[in-house]
């Protein structure tokens, strides 16, 4: 208990880091509960809401707590920060789908309906195009819908995203960029960001987030689980297999029970086998929604066209063998 209690980094980017967007992201959730009255609405963000800061607390806390603190002594506790920030946390972010709240946070209210440019609906709005009537002579459309048609130019290009997505991660644990982040707060702190934006990425192409919608169908998002699981696994074979030191920066004294060469091998396990059930989790609930869409009814339906005995071409007449 003690090293919990007394062992906590004060890592001032991520704490500033996490009040900003967590204010944000309040702003923008008031203006849409106003908006969106007390019905299934309102109850709907309120949980987004508990999930979202919940990942993003997470966040925080594989930074500032012991996690943190360690992460600066011993490799496997760095992997196990990987991990948090790559794979959990933003999860659990994308899971709380905070991107119609983030927006409506810098959009200006409605004087005459909603707040934050919401509509009934809690949906943020915006000014219609020229020549429709509405309230004050200008109209408050949804933009909800326009929303999952617009993606950023790399979320619409789903391999092109998890490639870097992996690129990202792997180019991190390259020995000089590792080494480099654990001597500059600086350089750490542009790690940890450009890691869980990565993985906000991944999850936003094999889950999506409301309004998002991924763009790949889900057997190609399989084939990109497929893709993230073999890149961790070639990272934590080559940790854990590899029988020369890659990280001499972590030579201090605290390695006086296992070797700086037992921490690696053992932060290669961390990082191997913690990455696998999240994906498999993703890549089972992604083989049986192909299951449930039309590529698998058709698939269904030519099983069962195989399975059923067909009826022999030729007639069996009395008297003909």
């Amino acid at each position: 208990m003690h090293v919990v209690f007394s062992h906590w980094s004060a890592s001032w980017p991520a704490l500033g880091c996490y009040v900003v967007i967590a204010v944000v992201h309040l702003v923008g959730l008031r203006r849409l509960l106003a908006g969106a009255g007390h019905g299934p609405r309102s109850r709907e963000l309120t949980q987004q809401a508990v999930v979202f800061h919940s990942g993003l607390l997470l966040a925080l806390l594989a930074l500032v707590s012991p996690a943190g603190y360690f992460s600066d002594v011993y490799i496997w506790v760095r992997g196990l920060q990987f991990l948090l920030l790559a794979i959990v946390a933003p999860g659990v972010i994308v899971l709380g789908a905070p991107w119609l709240a983030l927006r409506a946070a810098f959009r200006r209210p409605d004087p005459d309906g909603a707040p934050g440019g919401a509509d009934p609906e809690g949906r943020p709005t915006g000014p219609a195009r020229s020549g429709e009537p509405g309230r004050a002579g200008t109209r408050l459309v949804p933009l909800e819908g326009r929303l999952p048609g617009r993606p950023p130019w790399l979320l619409a290009r789903p391999i092109l995203a998890v490639a870097v997505v992996n690129v990202v991660w792997l180019a991190w644990q390259l020995p000089v960029p590792f080494d480099d982040a654990q001597r500059s707060s600086l350089i750490a702190s542009a790690e940890h960001a450009t890691i869980l934006l990565a993985g906000v990425v991944l999850w936003l192409q094999l889950i999506g987030s409301a309004p998002f919608s991924p763009p790949a169908r889900p057997l190609r998002r399989m084939e990109l689980v497929v893709a993230t699981v073999g890149a961790m696994t070639v990272l934590g074979m080559v940790l854990v297999f590899g029988s020369g030191v890659l990280y001499p920066v972590y030579a201090n004294s605290a390695h006086h029970v296992m070797t700086v060469l037992d921490d690696q091998q053992l932060s290669g396990a961390v990082i191997w086998m913690g990455s696998l059930p999240p994906l498999m989790i993703v890549a089972v609930a992604l083989l049986m929604r192909w299951f449930s869409d039309e590529d698998g009814a058709e698939l269904s339906a030519d099983l069962d066209r195989l399975l059923v005995p067909r009826k022999n071409a030729w007639s069996a007449r009395p008297g003909i063998r």
